[in-house]
């Protein structure tokens, strides 16, 4: 028994040894030059998907790239043997690389169909691709059928059945008539999921005789259209006898009723379907009804509520959709379908099977010499998947054997790995729905370490900030690093330095003195490599003198100052904001240097102004709000608007000019300072009158400049410093002759809004600037990239013209020329633009976490190929969730497109979270990389949930608890602590028990009766102990009978005694005053010594201290203690006792214990109230002090 003890105690330790080197495997930093100088087994980088449907039309591309050191060689295997691409001339390798072109041309596409396999291999090992299934794109002709009209009944229900042909992959369908306008749907009339058109009840506007099924093939973009299909709904009152030999040709559905109805389901057929489903697919459940009226759907879950952020409805609530389907979503989902005359609903049980995935993918470990490693492969799926290993692309069964490999069902364990054993390994996972296929290599390295920080880099912060000096090293083993500052000889640590994992040191709050060289040092068993850093600390950016609130009158002028202290060494910048906008683009607000000036301030001139400095580390800023204040006019003389102008005459009409007099009317105080001519143009905007030009007050002419082909109506107004006159009575009309466009459109823009379109918008001319009827715009586009020919087309009335079946993402040349019956505009300048974007094809690879702390982890990844982006790369989102079957909430982080990696923030300690990460650009995210999982360490407990004290007796009570509602990790116990606290709050010696995890309940005897206690009770883990909850309590006093309290408060002998008492404490002062005139001393230092009490009380035996138990209001000292800095709690002169609550010294109890409820909770009070009681004295109070 003791050998298989110490056996298995072997296994446990060497298990822990491995887990341990597998935490800490080595990562190759993204370094050109280190990478070059490393051998390194191939790595797949890109690879065709899986399932590989090609254009017939088109050369067939199969990638496959790689990397490694040194760089592979490649070869493939097709329909699982070797092909050999050398004796096939229409196969072409691309150089540096194992991706296959294959030239069709001649051919036919299906004779290059099949499984095909990339190898990379180098002399470091063999890495595979997936099995890449080609196969030819079909879009097959519909099948010749005759269809014969169809006459139905007003009212009942009717489908017309599209039945596609099946193509690869499956077309798309949709109906449109004749002018191939698609046709309208609504809730009574809709496409199903398999293109049948469902009408709930006819109506006569149903008839026509062009019903046209299209079904359009994406690959080879293709329609194919099927035969059109004539309905006639005709009113069964108004078909007469001769209508029946027209109907004997004719299919007649009069078989449902016509009349009103309750709804029945045409799909799904029955009370109860059922659908299985893939996870991570979209769920697609339909239910279409009949009925008249026409029936309402709706949707729910029986066993809960729908996923809120997943779920959406479509044509019009007849289709419930699901994506990103998860185990949580299988169920039965109950769709009603309701009218007037009632209801009815269909159960569908929805079942999640789930293809294999990745919960731990396995990863490249570098490992030196005699180093351990694991390489783990763990995979999920429903049914569970099936494991198997290779080698290089060989079973690893059938590989070499290796005593320092161990092969277990989900992973690969190293010991004492030599070199030379270097190799990729296959990880591949499979169920009935599919497989994943996974390499990750083992490379054993011998590397002395390198400091991949650039030498005597400058780091610059501001005091008082956090400074970060970096030490990014490489080696194998991995490097211990230290720190040290010029000057000192000792490693830099302790509570103002911290140094992370990656080697950076941090400097909590940087000071000046901390300016200077530091050292960082890396070593390994096979060298020492040191870095110079230096660290300047800045003075810190601070405005001295911020603007003030100003109130200035209208048209005075306003000075804001704001003065600035900068760091010499760095250039600031001041910059002016109002109202948290740019300041106004006017030559009235001048900025200095340390200033903002407004000269002729107006109201628009009102508002909150903000100085901004800046510099290179840090800024500073300050505001102050301007007010204005009109000045009281002076009612001497009354100033108003001008009167309209007179008597417009029109003189010198040209085709493009006229000249326009007028007679001004009176100023009325206000000289006139401007005349604004107006235009109305009859022709095109009819009432709407328009600015043409100004002159000054002092001109009663104009000379205006026309426009070809408006009927103009003039008409002026004055302008003064109260405001703007009438207009004047409207000249005499006059038209000028049309001529060609003499400019284009302006705000030209080109850029997609769907995959295959490409959006052309531009800013329309108006009607004066079309200078003739007819106006036309003609839209022309081609691509930027080889020498396409210019496409056009000439629209009107519109400012967007959408280009159909564009290439995705591709870069245009655009050009819209106005046009109008008199000629064309000159030849505009192309624009540029891109069309539509489509959703990413892939998710960002090397996917990895690296937990940083209990609450933080860090994940990266590697950036997603140009080529899958399909759009303007916008960044990437991690989407992270707890594994917890009460929190379903996804968190979601986003970050720039040049990022790769972001920090997860908030995490819960001892936590199993699930997260994947997915690239965007402008038309949405793509999908998202295979989910990984990873714990957070532990941390110390919550506090316990919650703590009450029972059975109290003489001389014992009980102490209840609840755990610690966040556990955050395994608990290895409880500490309980309790104290006396005597009459005057001071507290007694600290009394501590250790109590295992699983109790929640103790027992405490031998406590003194008739004594308050105060108790506090933490949780503690292997991270150490949690906050500390208290309790206050009373031990119960000795009882007695409640008819036997008296009041001696009100007794003649207590009041005599009290009385005897005073006059004798008179008598004694009296003694004491007379001793002291006679020069007499007072033996006050005898008397300490002879009644010298400690003075100090220890609160805990260890180190006299109990905060880090404390809760919240025990940061507060209790009443009457007095905490000196040493941490001891000081003895008060009071012996006051429990008995100053009562009402004598031993009729204070009631038969039920009550008073334990009035007084066990009671607060502690302030420093400030030091010794004085919170009650008033009494006489039991002081016959209490001499007992």
């Amino acid at each position: 028994m003791e050998s298989i003890l110490q056996c298995v105690l072997h296994v446990s330790i060497t298990v822990l040894l491995l887990l341990g080197h597998m935490i800490t495997a080595l990562e190759v930093p993204l370094d050109p030059k280190l990478l070059e100088g490393l051998p390194q087994p191939p790595t797949i980088t890109h690879q065709s998907p899986k399932d590989y449907i090609v254009d017939p039309r088109e050369n067939i591309v199969v990638h496959c790239e790689a990397k490694g050191k040194p760089h592979p060689s490649f070869s493939w295997t097709r329909n699982g043997t070797h092909f050999d691409i050398d004796k096939d001339p229409k196969v072409m390798k691309k150089a540096g690389a194992g991706t296959l072109v294959i030239d069709i041309s001649g051919e036919k596409a299906e004779a290059y169909e099949g499984v095909y396999q990339c190898t990379a291999r180098n002399e470091h090992g063999a890495a595979v691709s997936n099995n890449i299934v080609i196969r030819q794109s079909r879009s097959p002709l519909w099948a010749k059928e005759r269809i014969e009209p169809i006459v139905a009944q007003e009212g009942v229900s009717l489908v017309l059945q599209c039945r596609p042909p099946a193509g690869l992959p499956p077309p798309i369908i949709f109906w449109m008539d004749n002018n191939f306008l698609r046709l309208p749907q609504n809730s009574r009339v809709s496409q199903a999921l398999n293109g049948d058109l469902y009408f709930s009840n006819v109506r006569a506007e149903d008839t026509r005789s062009d019903y046209i099924c299209y079904a359009r093939f994406p690959h080879t973009q293709t329609i194919q259209q099927k035969q059109p299909i004539t309905v006639r709904v005709l009113n069964v009152d108004a078909i007469n006898e001769t209508m029946a030999a027209f109907l004997n040709d004719t299919d007649f559905f009069s078989d449902s009723p016509s009349g009103e109805r309750r709804p029945t389901f045409l799909v799904p057929s029955g009370a109860s379907s059922s659908a299985m489903v893939l996870r991570g697919d979209v769920l697609q459940l339909e239910c279409i009804a009949e009925g008249l009226p026409t029936p309402e759907i709706s949707w729910r879950k029986d066993s809960g509520d729908l996923p809120m952020n997943r779920t959406t409805l479509h044509n019009f609530q007849k289709t419930l959709m699901i994506s990103d389907v998860t185990e949580a979503d299988a169920g039965d989902y109950r769709c009603m379908a309701s009218n007037s005359q009632g209801a009815v609903y269909h159960i569908i049980t929805v079942t999640v099977k789930a293809a294999p995935y990745w919960i731990r993918t396995p990863k490249n470990l570098i490992l030196a010499p005699k180093e351990n490693g694991v390489l783990s492969c763990l995979p999920s799926g429903n049914p569970k998947p099936t494991i198997s290993w290779s080698m290089n692309g060989i079973p690893i069964e059938n590989s070499p054997r290796d005593p320092s490999r161990k092969v277990e069902e989900d992973s690969i364990i190293f010991s004492d790995v030599q070199p030379g054993s270097s190799a990729v390994y296959q990880c591949n996972t499979s169920n009935e729905f599919g497989y994943l296929l996974a390499n990750a290599f083992v490379n054993v390295l011998a590397e002395p370490p390198r400091v991949l920080t650039r030498p005597n880099k400058v780091y610059p912060v501001i005091t008082n900030g956090p400074a970060l000096l970096d030490c990014a090293t490489f080696g194998s083993p991995i490097p211990k690093i230290t720190w040290f500052k010029e000057g000192q000889n000792s490693v830099l640590d302790g509570d103002d330095y911290e140094q992370h994992k990656n080697g950076t040191l941090e400097i909590h709050t940087a000071q000046k003195a901390d300016s200077g060289k530091y050292t960082c040092v890396a070593m390994n068993s096979l060298g020492k490599k040191e870095n110079h850093v230096y660290l300047e600390v800045k003075e810190p950016t601070r405005i001295l003198k911020q603007p003030e609130y100003k109130v200035v009158q209208r048209n005075g002028n306003v000075l804001f100052e704001c003065k600035v202290k900068h760091d010499p060494s760095l250039i600031p910048t001041m910059t002016w904001l109002k109202n948290d906008g740019e300041l106004p683009d006017d030559e009235r607000f001048v900025v200095d240097m340390d200033s903002l000036t407004i000269y002729n301030v107006t109201e628009g001139d009102e508002g909150t102004y903000t100085c901004i400095m800046n510099t290179t580390l840090d800024q500073d800023t300050a505001s102050a709000k301007l007010t204005l204040m009109e000045a009281t006019p002076t009612p001497a003389i009354i100033y108003d608007q001008p009167d309209p102008p007179t008597d417009l005459e029109m003189t010198e009409l040209q085709a493009r000019s006229v000249q326009l007099t007028w007679v001004p009317g009176s100023d009325n105080n206000s000289p006139i300072q401007r005349f604004i001519i107006q235009y109305e143009d009859v022709l095109h905007q009819q009432g709407v009158w328009h600015n043409l030009t100004e002159v000054p007050g002092t001109k009663t002419t104009a000379h205006l400049e026309l426009s070809p082909y408006v009927l103009y109506t003039f008409r002026v107004l004055a302008v003064n410093e109260v405001g703007f006159s009438q207009p004047s009575y409207p000249s005499a009309r006059y038209q000028t002759e049309p001529a060609v466009p003499e400019e284009n459109p302006s705000e030209v823009d080109a850029a997609g809004n769907e995959h295959d379109n490409l959006v052309i918008s531009w800013k329309a001319l108006t009607s004066l600037q079309s200078n003739g009827p007819g106006l036309q715009y003609k839209v022309s586009w081609r691509q930027t990239d080889g020498d396409k020919d210019w496409e056009s087309v000439s629209v009107a009335n519109v400012s967007k013209y959408v280009v159909s079946g564009t290439p995705t993402y591709v870069k245009y040349e655009v050009k819209v020329q106005a046009v109008n019956d008199y000629g064309s505009a000159p030849e505009p300048n192309a624009i540029r633009g891109f069309s539509g974007e489509d959703l990413p094809m892939a998710p960002p690879e090397a996917v990895q976490v690296l937990v940083e702390n209990s609450t933080l982890a860090e994940v990266q990844w590697d950036p997603i190929n140009p080529q899958m982006v399909r759009g303007w790369l916008k960044g990437y989102k991690v989407y992270y969730w707890k594994e917890d079957p009460q929190i379903e909430e996804q968190k979601v982080l986003t970050f720039g497109r040049n990022k790769t990696q972001g920090k997860l923030a908030g995490l819960q300690p001892y936590s199993l979270y699930t997260f994947n990460v997915r690239a965007f650009n402008g038309k949405g995210e793509g999908p998202p990389s295979p989910n990984q999982q990873f714990n957070t360490p532990e941390g110390v407990p919550g506090p316990p949930a919650s703590l009450r004290i029972t059975n109290p007796s003489l001389d014992s009570l009980t102490v209840e608890w609840g755990p610690p509602v966040e556990l955050n990790g395994q608990l290895t116990g409880y500490t309980l602590r309790y104290q006396p606290i005597n009459s005057t709050n001071e507290l007694g010696p600290l009394e501590e028990v250790s109590l295992p995890a699983n109790k929640t309940s103790c027992t405490l005897h031998s406590l003194k009766y008739s004594t308050r206690y105060k108790f506090y009770l933490n949780a503690n883990t292997v991270k150490g102990a949690g906050p500390a909850v208290t309790e206050e309590t009373v031990i119960i006093m000795d009882e007695v009978i409640p008819s036997q309290q008296v009041d001696i408060a009100t007794q003649g002998w207590f009041i005599g005694l009290m009385c005897a008492i005073a006059l004798l404490i008179l008598v004694l002062l009296i003694a004491c005053f007379i001793k002291r005139n006679k020069g007499g001393k007072y033996p006050v230092k005898e008397k300490e010594d002879a009644h010298a009490d400690p003075e100090i009380q220890p609160m805990k035996d260890d180190d006299g201290t109990f905060g880090e138990y404390s809760d919240t209001e025990d940061h507060k000292p209790l009443k009457g203690s007095r905490t000196p800095s040493n941490g001891t709690v000081k003895k008060d002169d009071s012996d006051d006792s429990l008995v100053d609550y009562g009402e004598g010294g031993e009729g204070q109890f009631n038969e039920d214990g009550s008073f334990i409820g009035q007084y066990s909770g009671k607060k502690e009070r302030d420093t400030a109230e030091g010794n004085e009681s919170s009650e008033a004295p009494s006489p039991v109070n002081a016959m209490n002090s001499f007992v």
